[in-house]
C-alpha cells in the first residue's frame, strides 16, 4: 500500500533488528523501502539490505554532510550503480546548514561532489536523490548547469525531506523532479511544509521516513521507522481532503515510475 522512499536502515538501532521492522512495515500497509547511501565506505552494508530481503532496495551516493567522507568518482558510482538492486544516486546534494565558521565560497568540494554525481546519475540514466538545506539557490542552479531540465537525457529525480518553500518546490517542478515529504509535515511548527503537501501536483508527490530521524506524531522524539511513512501519509491525505487508500495508491505509483527497477 505504501513505499518509505528514503531511509537508512543500516544506522543503528534500526541495523539491529530489521525482522522487526519488516514485520512492523507489513502491519503498516508499507510494501517496500529504499535504503539509502550516504558513504562510499557503508555503501556494502547499504547493499547488503537491498539483496537480503526482497522488499528493501538501495541507492549509492555520498551525503554533502559527510565532509570526512571519500568523495567518488563519477567511474566508482557508475560502477556501484550497475549492482543488482540499485536504483538510484545519491543521497547528494548542498547543505549550507554547519559552515562551521567558513564562507560559501569555501563549500566548493560540496558543489564539485554533487556534479560527480549529476554526472554519474545520467550516465546511468538512475535518478538523483537530492539533498539540500539552506542551499536551494545553488542547488537548482547546479542542476540547471549540468543540463537537468527535464528534457531528454536528463537523471531526473527527488528533493527528499523537503523543508523549502513554495518557490522552490515551483523550481524543482519545473526541472522534471518530484518532491517527497518526510513526518516534518505532521510537526506543529511546520504549517509552510503543509502549504507545499496541499500545492503539489499529487503526480509529482513522493513520502519518507528519513528514518531513523524525524518520526512523524504521534511517535515524535522516538527512532522513526519505515512502518511510521503510513503516519506521514496518512496526515497528506488529510490536508488534500484525499482518502488514504488514494494517497497510497498515488503516491506508491509515484515512486515506482521515478524508481523504475523497484518495480520487479
Amino acid at each position: 500500500m505504501f513505499i518509505d522512499s528514503h531511509c537508512h536502515l543500516n544506522y543503528p538501532p534500526l541495523k539491529d533488528d530489521v525482522a522487526a521492522l519488516r514485520s512492523a512495515m507489513s502491519q503498516a500497509g508499507v510494501d517496500k523501502a529504499l535504503v539509502i547511501s550516504t558513504t562510499l565506505e557503508s555503501f556494502d552494508e547499504v547493499h547488503q539490505l537491498a539483496t537480503a530481503y526482497d522488499n528493501f532496495w538501495c541507492t549509492v551516493g555520498v551525503h554533502p554532510d559527510e565532509e570526512g567522507a571519500r568523495s567518488p568518482t563519477v567511474e566508482e558510482l557508475k560502477q556501484l550503480a550497475s549492482r543488482p538492486r540499485v536504483v538510484g544516486i545519491g543521497e547528494t546534494g548542498l547543505d549550507y546548514y554547519r559552515l562551521n565558521g567558513r564562507s560559501v565560497a569555501d563549500m566548493e568540494w560540496q558543489r564539485e561532489r554533487f556534479r560527480t554525481h549529476i554526472r554519474a546519475a545520467r550516465a546511468c540514466q538512475l535518478p538523483l536523490v537530492i539533498h539540500t538545506r539552506e542551499a536551494a539557490e545553488d542547488t537548482l542552479a547546479i542542476l540547471r548547469e549540468e543540463g537537468e531540465d527535464g528534457s531528454a537525457g536528463a537523471a531526473g529525480g527527488v528533493f527528499h525531506c523537503f523543508t523549502e518553500t513554495l518557490d522552490v518546490a515551483k523550481c524543482a517542478l519545473d526541472l522534471g523532479f518530484y518532491i517527497s515529504l518526510s513526518g516534518i509535515v505532521t510537526f506543529k511548527s511546520a504549517q509552510s511544509i503543509r502549504d507545499v503537501a496541499a500545492w503539489l501536483p499529487l503526480d509529482r508527490l513522493l513520502i519518507e521516513t528519513d528514518s531513523p530521524y524525524l518520526a512523524p506524531v504521534p511517535y515524535r522524539g522516538k527512532t522513526n521507522q519505515p512502518a511510521y511513512v503510513a503516519d506521514v501519509g496518512r496526515a497528506i491525505a488529510q490536508i488534500r481532503g484525499l482518502t488514504v487508500q488514494q494517497l497510497a495508491e498515488s503516491t506508491t505509483q509515484n515512486c515506482l515510475r521515478l524508481f523504475s527497477a523497484m518495480v520487479a
